[in-house]
C-alpha cells in the first residue's frame, strides 16, 4: 500500500519515475495525482479543442473513414494518408511514414486511438504526423480473452501491451465513458500519465481528510480521497465537477489561510499610535494645496489616517490608476506620522523613481520640506534621498540625517535594506510599485523600527489588480482604490502604427512629434531594449554579428533605444533636441538627463521603460512606442500615463509589425481602445495565463493553482478567505485542526510566499 508522500521511484521503479521528475518535476505520489486531467474525452469525440495549437501534442479516438498510400517524393517508400472520424465537423488528417508497415493495420472501417504532434499545414487544415497509435475494439467483438495480442504502434502499443496478463489485453478502460487526458509532453506522453495514476491508485491507501466532516458538509464538499480518485476516473459527468469543486476550494483555502496567519501575526503587533493633529505638518499642507482632491483621495486619506491612529500596525493597499494621485495621499499619510514624531520610509523600485519621488514630495511640500535649511518653515521636516550609486558624502550625510530623526522622510531604493541605514524612529513604511519587492525585503525595512514596536505599511501600485488576485495575493492587506483621476487630467488617445502595412504612418508619427514640440511641448519615444555591442549580437549601428541563417531562425530584431536615438537625432527630429535615458547610464547621468527633460531643456526623451513608473512631467504630450507588441498589456498602460498630466491632451503611438489578424495585434487594438487600467488588466492576466501571473516559474509554486481561477472563482475565494480567517482568529496556529494546517504549509512553504507578493 501507499501513502501521499511515498517516493514514486519506490513505487513505480526507477524507469517509469525519472521521466516523471525530469519533466513535470514529480517525486512523490501526492506530486503524481496532483497533476489533474487537462480534458476528458468521451467516444467517438476529439480529446482535444477543435482548433489546437502548432506543435501541440495530442491523443484522438475516431473511425478510420479513407486510406490512401501515395508515393514519397524525395525518397522510397510510400506514405498513408489517413482520415479519422472523431464527430468533429471535419475528419482529422492522418500522415504515416511507413505506410507500408501500418496500412494492415489501419484500414478503412477499424476505430482507432492516435496520439502525435500537431502540424498546421494550411490556414485551415491541420494534422497528425506519423502517430502513435492503438486498434481499438469494436463493442460487439465479445470478452477480453478474444484480445489476445495488441494491435498499434509506438507508446499506445505499449500502453496496451503492459495491460496484457494471462487472459489477454485488458482494453476494458477505453470503452470508459470518459477518458482523462493528461498535460504531457513528447517523452511524457498523457498514456504514460494515466498508467501510473491508476498503478499508484491501485495501491494508495485511505487518506486522512484535511478537513473537518462539518466544513465539508457546509460546503457540500465530497471527501479528498474520493476527489483525487475521482479527478482522475471518474465514472459519470457530475464525479469532475464536483471532484474539480472539492480540490479547488482546497486550492484557494491553502493559501488564504497562510494570509490569515500573516494578518493575524501582524494585528497582534504593537505600533505607535500616530492621531491626526489640527495644527501639524499635515493640516498645513493641506491648507496650502493649490487644487481641490477628488472624493476618492479624501476617502482613502480619511481611511489611512483612521489606521495611522490605531496601536495596532497599518497595513494597507493603495492601487490606482495612472496618474489617480496616490502621491499626495501617500505624502499626506506620511506627514501624519511626522506630526507624531516618527520618521518614514520611501521605498522605490529604480533610481530614477526613488530621484522622481524626492524632487516631486519636496516640490509639492516647498518650505514644509527644508528643514534645515534657509527660508524653511517652523514646522518644517527634512526630505533626503539614499541611492546606492550617490556619493560617499551625500549618503553619508542622508544616513545621518535618518539616524539623527533629522529626516522625517527617507526615500531610496533597495540600499535603504543594508544594515548601515538606521532610523531614529520608523514609523511608517511605504512600498511603491510593490510587485518589484517581495516579502523579505518589506520585513527587512520594517525590521529597522524600535524593538517592541512595529512601523505601519502602506504598499502603493499603479498597475490595477483585479479583485480576486488581490484577495489571493495580498488577502493579508486592506486595500483602497483610487478610480478618479484628479481635476485638470487631459485625456490620452491611443492609436495602432502597422508599420508594414502603413509604412508611410511611421514617418506621419515623427511630424506629429515635431507639430508637438512646435507648440512647446514634449515627447517620449519608448524602446524595448537599450542595444549594445553585447545584447543580441549587435553593435551600436544595429548591424547583427550573426549569420542570415541565424537571424531569419530567430525573426526579426527589435528596434534599440541607441539606434533610435541615432536615427531620430540625424533625421526626422533633427531640427530639435534629442535626449537618450536608460537603465545602464551612470545614476548622475540619468538624474541629469531627468532633469534636463523636466525642465524643458529637452525635447524628445528616447528611452527605454526605465520610465515607466512615477515619472511626472506635465508637459510632455505624446509617446511613441516602438515595437508596441513586445510590451505586455499593463505595461502599455503604464508607459502611456507618462504623458497627458497637463493641461493638453495626450496621443500614444503603437508601432508595431504584427500582422493584422494576429494575438500582438488583437492586444494592441485593445489597449487603444480604452484606457480602463482594471479593464486591461483583466485582459493581461487571460493573455498571459494565471500561472504566469502567479510566478509558475518561481520555487515550483505552479502545483499550488491548478484548478482554481483567479479571475472567474470569486466565490470560491471569498468562502476560502471567510472561513480562513475564522480559523485563524479561534485558532491561531491551526493547533487544533493539525489536517489544514499540513495542508496549508504542504501548498504554499515559505519559499513560495515570495510569488505571492510579486504576483
Amino acid at each position: 500500500m501507499a501513502t501521499l508522500s511515498d517516493r514514486l521511484d519506490h513505487l513505480l521503479g526507477v524507469k517509469a519515475a525519472e521521466p516523471l521528475a525530469d519533466a513535470f518535476d514529480m517525486h512523490t505520489v501526492e506530486d503524481l495525482l496532483r497533476h489533474y486531467p487537462l480534458r476528458y474525452a468521451t467516444q467517438g469525440q476529439p480529446l482535444t479543442q477543435e482548433q489546437p495549437e502548432e506543435g501541440a501534442h495530442i491523443t484522438v479516438i475516431g473511425r478510420v473513414t479513407k486510406t490512401e498510400l501515395r508515393p514519397m517524393k524525395n525518397r522510397r517508400g510510400r506514405l498513408l494518408k489517413v482520415a479519422l472520424d472523431t464527430g468533429s465537423v471535419a475528419p482529422i488528417d492522418i500522415t504515416f511514414f511507413n505506410g507500408d508497415k501500418v496500412s494492415y493495420l489501419v484500414r478503412e472501417g477499424v476505430r482507432a486511438m492516435m496520439s502525435g504532434t500537431v502540424h498546421w499545414w494550411r490556414p485551415d487544415r491541420w494534422n497528425l504526423s506519423h502517430p502513435d497509435y492503438l486498434i481499438l475494439p469494436e463493442k460487439e467483438e465479445g470478452s477480453i480473452e478474444n484480445l489476445t495480442s495488441v494491435r498499434g504502434g509506438g507508446a499506445l502499443r505499449g500502453l496496451a501491451q503492459s495491460a496484457k496478463g494471462k487472459e489477454g489485453v485488458d482494453v476494458s478502460f477505453f470503452e470508459r465513458e470518459y477518458i482523462p487526458v493528461y498535460p504531457a509532453t513528447a517523452k511524457v506522453q498523457s498514456w504514460d500519465l494515466l498508467a501510473c495514476v491508476r498503478q499508484v491508485l491501485d495501491q494508495l491507501d485511505p487518506i486522512d481528510d484535511p478537513l473537518p466532516g462539518d466544513l465539508r458538509e457546509d460546503r457540500g464538499l465530497m471527501k479528498v480521497s474520493d476527489a483525487l480518485r475521482l479527478i482522475h476516473l471518474p465514472e459519470h459527468k457530475s464525479d469532475i465537477e464536483q471532484a474539480r469543486q472539492r480540490l479547488r476550494f482546497d486550492e484557494a483555502l491553502a493559501l488564504q489561510l497562510v494570509l490569515a496567519e500573516r494578518r493575524h501575526d501582524a494585528e497582534a503587533r504593537a505600533a505607535r499610535p500616530c492621531p491626526p493633529r489640527s495644527d501639524g505638518i499635515a493640516a498645513a499642507f493641506d491648507t496650502r494645496l493649490p487644487f481641490e482632491l477628488t472624493e476618492g483621495q479624501q476617502q482613502v486619506i480619511a481611511e489611512i489616517s483612521d489606521d495611522l491612529a490605531r496601536s495596532h500596525p497599518m497595513h494597507r493597499l493603495l492601487q490606482g490608476e495612472v496618474g489617480s494621485g496616490k502621491t499626495i495621499v501617500a505624502l499626506h499619510a506620511m506627514l501624519q506620522v511626522v506630526d507624531s514624531g516618527q520618521q518614514c520610509a520611501l521605498l522605490a523600485p529604480t533610481e530614477v523613481l526613488a530621484a522622481q519621488h524626492y524632487r516631486s514630495l519636496r516640490t509639492m511640500l516647498g518650505d514644509l520640506g527644508t528643514a534645515g535649511e534657509l527660508g524653511a518653515a517652523d514646522n518644517a521636516t527634512k526630505v533626503v534621498l539614499v541611492t546606492g550609486s550617490m556619493s560617499a558624502s551625500a549618503k553619508k550625510a542622508a544616513l545621518l540625517a535618518a539616524v539623527t530623526g533629522e529626516a522625517g522622510i527617507v526615500i531610496g531604493t533597495h540600499a535603504l535594506i543594508q544594515d548601515a541605514v538606521e532610523f531614529f524612529d520608523l514609523g511608517m513604511v511605504i512600498v511603491d510599485e510593490q510587485h518589484r519587492f517581495g516579502v523579505e525585503q518589506r520585513d527587512a525595512l520594517r525590521a529597522k523600527a524600535k524593538s517592541g514596536a512595529s512601523p505601519h505599511l502602506l504598499v502603493m501600485t499603479a498597475t490595477p489588480i483585479p479583485r480576486t488576485i488581490a484577495m489571493t495575493t495580498l488577502g493579508d492587506l486592506e486595500t483602497s482604490t483610487l478610480t478618479q483621476l484628479p481635476r485638470g487630467r487631459s485625456p490620452i488617445v491611443s492609436k495602432v502604427v502597422p508599420r508594414k502595412q502603413h509604412p508611410n504612418w511611421v514617418d506621419r508619427a515623427w511630424e506629429r512629434i515635431l507639430e508637438e514640440v512646435g507648440a512647446g511641448r514634449q515627447a517620449y519615444v519608448v524602446c524595448s531594449r537599450i542595444g549594445d555591442d553585447e545584447e543580441n549580437g549587435k553593435g551600436r549601428n544595429g548591424k547583427s554579428g550573426k549569420s542570415k541563417e541565424t537571424a531569419e531562425k530567430e525573426g526579426p530584431t527589435t528596434a534599440a533605444a541607441l539606434e533610435v536615438f541615432d536615427m531620430l537625432r540625424t533625421g526626422p527630429l533633427a531640427s530639435v533636441r534629442v535626449g537618450l535615458l536608460h537603465g545602464r547610464l551612470p545614476t548622475d547621468e540619468k538624474d541629469q538627463m531627468m532633469r534636463a527633460f523636466n525642465d524643458g531643456d529637452i525635447d524628445v526623451l528616447v528611452c527605454t521603460t526605465v520610465v515607466e513608473v512615477g515619472v511626472d512631467v506635465p508637459n510632455a504630450t505624446i509617446m511613441v512606442i516602438v515595437d508596441a507588441d513586445r510590451f505586455g498589456v499593463s505595461q502599455l498602460h503604464q508607459l502611456r500615463g507618462r504623458i497627458g498630466r497637463g493641461k493638453h491632451p495626450g496621443l500614444c503611438l503603437l508601432i508595431t509589425d504584427a500582422g493584422p489578424t494576429g494575438t500582438a495585434m488583437a492586444r494592441l487594438d485593445a489597449v487603444a481602445a480604452t484606457t480602463d487600467g482594471f479593464e486591461l488588466a483583466v485582459l493581461d492576466l487571460r493573455q498571459r495565463r494565471e500561472g504566469d501571473v502567479l510566478g509558475a516559474a518561481q520555487s515550483g509554486t505552479a502545483r499550488s493553482l491548478r484548478l482554481l481561477s483567479l479571475l472567474d472563482d470569486l466565490e470560491v475565494i471569498t468562502a476560502a478567505q471567510d472561513l480562513a480567517r475564522r480559523l485563524v482568529e479561534s485558532d491561531p496556529g491551526l493547533h487544533n485542526h493539525p489536517g489544514l494546517a499540513t495542508m496549508m504549509h504542504a501548498a504554499v512553504n515559505t519559499e513560495r510566499l515570495e510569488y505571492l507578493a510579486k504576483s
